[in-house]
């Protein structure tokens, strides 16, 4: 399983109310005539996204496929017949952003549940696997899901684990030297 994460904020003077419409009008789209491979979407209210270099508050989007052709597909039918409209509302008032795909490497994910998005950054030429075992320590594979960075469009951290709940694995005293944690909360928009 693949996900397409997009990070973004609306335009300068436009307001959020707005701008989360336009954005459930199009997630209620894509699941209402989903595309071939599609699995489920969220947007998600970020309190910050800090790597992206803008600071602040901002949106999280989760488009979950069943492999990179089913992304390709939803790439098409996103601005295609049937989705158009709710899409091209949504981007009229997009203000910056930037995305990156994501591939599932434990739990179930269940976007309906998530609370906390635990975004991991390891220092250059960091050791993968074991970090991999390392976060996944202690979570409850039904409850929280491990994601690996697979393509970056842009400033993305290398790791995300989606939970209810903050767990062991993500505390600062348990990430190895000079690995870098960003924990906060999601909201979803609805």
């Amino acid at each position: 399983m693949l996900a397409y994460v997009f990070w973004h904020r609306p335009a300068a003077g436009v307001e959020a109310a707005e701008y989360e419409a336009a954005s459930v009008r199009f997630q209620r789209s894509l699941a209402s005539q989903a595309p071939g491979g599609f699995i489920a979407s969220t947007c998600l209210r970020a309190p910050a996204l800090d790597w992206l270099g803008y600071g602040g508050a901002g949106y999280e989007d989760w488009y979950l496929v069943e492999d990179f052709a089913a992304l390709g597909v939803l790439n098409e039918a996103a601005i295609g017949r049937g989705h158009r409209t709710s899409h091209d509302a949504v981007a009229k008032l997009f203000g910056e952003g930037t995305g990156g795909v994501y591939a599932l490497l434990d739990g179930m994910p269940s976007l309906e549940r998530v609370s906390l998005a635990s975004w991991i950054t390891p220092p250059p030429g960091g050791h993968q696997a074991l970090l991999d075992d390392f976060l996944a320590d202690g979570i409850d594979p039904q409850q929280a899901s491990l994601w690996r960075r697979q393509l970056a469009l842009g400033p993305a951290p290398e790791l995300c684990l989606l939970t209810g709940e903050l767990t062991d694995g993500v505390h600062s005293t348990r990430l190895p030297h000079d690995w870098r944690a960003e924990v906060g909360t999601r909201v979803a928009v609805s």
